[in-house]
């Protein structure tokens, strides 16, 4: 049995659920921690994150990420911190694993589409909507709408980026059902899986630029923390061609990433003094953490990531199709509601703004090939020319 620290999450003090399960809350020996994470693996939300992007949109290969394979691998690294702390493994999991589950199609170009969509409406917001799939749009159990999991789960997905002091309408509408304590901050578990998030896509998106030739080592080097990697693999392999080394320095920064985050986190939770988890919601600033250099480095990294690959001449193509796309899409279902699934066009309400948030809900639901063959049957299979799928945005 794996002893926990004492500022860890612990599934004998959860808060409990926002539905009581009589009868039904023990199915086989697990904890609450444990049915959250396994009630995320079984959600149909959770499956469709193997069609919805990472970096490329329905990318041609078979080894580029996916939302999916993204998640699982923010999940092991999640795990391997938590291990280290102290902290709860399982919760640590579930909370990476769910984390990107309300993304749209298409990545944040779906998002930015979405959230054009919705301006009239109260906007549109991932990390809420994550919280509105989960809470309210997943319906597996005949009593209640949503998974129903602990408050720990529910409030680290809320808050893994820090507090929330300006609600939008669809986290203000689930906080005022379930109080999560947005202004504060987040178990430390939750910001464990923020930063898991940060390290597993910072390195594994140079992985996949670089499989994709939209990226090269020579540029890579100029970012400091990749040219001080890449010296290192090189030392220890002088006679290994380049192409064999590219992976080994995305593993080796990794672990220099997850080293200093131990280590600066270890250093703040000793100079906090917290002593249990009440303790570390009130810190009154995130506990987890890298270094002040590691966090300038990383930083560095994001703008390079940025101007080379996420606005990358081809990404920025493919992001405007994706745009395209979800606008059309959302007009479409508003001029007419029946061109959507039976079963949503059967209880799309009459007013606004819930009309409106019904139809992004929908569309928020799909997946890259779903949103794409939707809009190839109303509109026709091609866009400028040329079909979605095999181009690559972010």
């Amino acid at each position: 049995m794996t002893i926990l620290a004492p500022y860890a999450s612990d599934p004998a003090k959860s808060r409990g659920r926002e539905h009581a399960e009589p009868g039904g809350e023990q199915r086989g020996p697990r904890d609450a921690f444990q049915r959250d994470r396994d009630r995320i693996i079984h959600s149909i939300s959770f499956r469709r994150l193997r069609h919805k992007t990472q970096v490329f949109v329905a990318p041609d290969g078979d080894h580029y990420r996916v939302r999916l394979t993204h998640s699982l691998e923010v999940a092991q690294i999640g795990r391997t911190i938590a291990r280290s702390l102290g902290l709860n493994e399982d919760l640590t999991e579930a909370l990476c694993l769910a984390h990107d589950i309300g993304h749209p199609p298409f990545g944040h170009a779906g998002e930015d589409a979405l959230e054009v969509a919705m301006a009239g409406h109260g906007g549109f917001d991932h990390n809420a909507h994550c919280l509105r799939t989960l809470m309210r749009l997943e319906t597996p159990y005949p009593r209640f709408d949503g998974l129903n999991l602990t408050w720990e789960m529910l409030e680290g997905l809320a808050k893994h980026n820090g507090p929330i002091l300006r609600p939008g309408w669809a986290m203000r509408e689930l906080d005022s059902a379930y109080p999560l304590d947005l202004t504060s901050f987040a178990s430390l578990e939750a910001q464990v899986a923020a930063l898991s998030d940060d390290i597993a896509y910072d390195n594994h998106d140079i992985d996949d630029g670089l499989r994709a030739g939209l990226l090269t080592i020579d540029q890579l080097v100029e970012v400091p923390l990749v040219r001080e990697g890449w010296e290192r693999v090189r030392a220890r392999y002088p006679d290994v061609a380049e192409d064999r080394l590219l992976r080994e320095l995305v593993r080796d920064q990794i672990g220099v990433m997850v080293n200093d985050l131990l280590e600066t986190t270890r250093a703040a939770i000793a100079e906090s003094r917290v002593g249990d988890v009440a303790d570390v919601r009130a810190a009154g600033r995130a506990l987890v953490t890298f270094s002040a250099r590691l966090t300038e480095e990383e930083r560095t990294l994001k703008r390079f990531m940025y101007a080379n690959l996420y606005h990358h001449p081809e990404q920025l193509a493919a992001a405007a199709r994706a745009d395209h796309i979800i606008n059309d899409l959302f007009e479409a279902y508003r001029a007419d509601p029946a061109l959507m699934n039976p079963h949503w066009a059967s209880c799309i309400p009459c007013d606004e703004p819930e009309r409106s948030r019904h139809i992004a809900d929908f569309i928020a639901g799909m997946t890259d090939r779903y949103a794409s063959r939707a809009h190839s049957e109303i509109f026709g299979p091609e866009i400028c020319g040329k079909t979605l799928e095999t181009e690559p945005t972010r």
